[in-house]
């Protein structure tokens, strides 16, 4: 029997790659995906639901403490963070990997759109 693995993207890689495709350097890239993941658990924490439109919900998951069959001791109440993807995000996930769906060249368009209007607020800030 055959075992495959899936391909691992590391911290590391995965904040490259968000700097090559947005043009923004590595170390605002990272300062914006710490930033952002503090404020993730931050707010999931307190037992808010962080909702990503077009990309999922962010929650936690009280779960039950329970006893242990063998051994001495028994596990606690614990709490879990949970994701469930948009149905938008699951079905973008169904298509070819070289095949972009208008759907996504919308959002790309829309993140360029954005982009372009921080871009003239900074400059207009900075005269």
């Amino acid at each position: 029997m055959e075992t495959t693995t899936n391909p691992r993207v590391s911290k590391r890689e995965f904040i490259s790659r968000v700097a090559t495709r947005s043009g923004l350097p590595v170390r605002v890239v990272k300062k914006v995906y710490e930033s952002l993941l503090g404020e993730l658990t931050g707010a999931v924490s307190c037992g808010e639901t962080v909702v990503l439109t077009s990309f999922g919900r962010f929650y936690r998951q009280d779960h039950k403490g329970h006893k242990v069959r063998f051994g001495k001791s028994n596990v606690d109440d614990y709490v879990v963070l949970k994701f469930s993807a948009s149905s938008s995000f699951n079905r973008r996930l169904g298509g070819d990997e070289d095949e972009i769906s208008p759907e996504t060249y919308g959002m790309i368009e829309d993140a360029d759109e954005f982009e372009n209007v921080i871009e003239d607020r900074e400059l207009r800030a900075a005269s």
